[in-house]
């Protein structure tokens, strides 16, 4: 369990409305069928001398570490999901795949539909399904994986994973989308919301943040030429 003072520690940026976390891997932001801990928990921790804890602007998966928004006020939720829903939250992950982009940039197009009813966060590529488009840059390359610069232009459940898993470089660590070793890495799925960019005020600079690497990832990264 997250103590309050460390949960505290993860907070990327605050001000008055906005606060951004270094959400941890591992920790779903909402309760499960199965129950168990999830952020929900800790948000008592972070009213910093408002009335009510912060809520959630938008989601991230519970094996994905990084950038989390959430609003301090019910006014800036308002404010946060129009944002969220126009498109205009500029949003950086890293991934490690497995395999490689064989071009260094370009675009991910590929349509999104979930895979059953019964299990409706379960996507699958569907020519019939919603837009999803992920543009994406090679930043490093190892031996038989690839260091990713993911900017989503849509926001689907498991865009990223499905996108890369999709054009036969899954993340490592996908024990969904992935398969052999790319279900591998302990288990640990190598996805991190690396940095965010949110035009809160029109015209005020965007409330920006950027997320340190976890350990977890750390020796792929390298293994790709990063200097962490």
């Amino acid at each position: 369990m997250l103590r309050p003072a460390e949960l505290a520690a993860r907070v990327l940026y605050r001000d008055p409305n906005v606060l951004i976390l270094d959400k941890p891997h591992g920790l779903p932001v909402h309760a499960g069928p199965k129950g168990g801990p999830h952020l929900g928990h800790y948000l008592s921790a972070l009213t910093f001398g408002l009335p009510k804890p912060p809520a959630l602007a938008h989601r991230l998966d519970r094996e994905t570490s990084g950038c989390l928004v959430l609003g301090r006020h019910k006014q800036a939720l308002v404010r946060l999901h129009a944002l969220f829903e126009a498109g205009r939250v500029e949003k950086t992950y890293w991934a490690i795949t497995v395999g490689a982009p064989a071009e260094d940039a370009g675009t991910i197009d590929l349509k999104l539909a979930k895979k059953s009813p019964e299990r409706g966060w379960h996507m699958k590529v569907d020519a019939a399904g919603q837009e999803a488009v992920t543009r994406f840059r090679v930043l490093g390359r190892g031996d038989g994986i690839a260091w990713l610069e993911l900017m989503p232009k849509t926001g689907r459940t498991h865009q990223l994973r499905v996108h890369c898993a999709g054009m036969g470089w899954p993340i490592l660590g996908d024990r969904i989308y992935g398969k052999g070793s790319a279900a591998e890495a302990g288990g640990k799925l190598h996805l991190l919301a690396r940095a965010i960019a949110l035009p809160y005020f029109p015209a005020r600079p965007r409330i920006e943040a950027q997320a340190p690497v976890p350990e977890h990832m750390k020796a792929m990264l390298a293994a790709c030429g990063a200097m962490i």
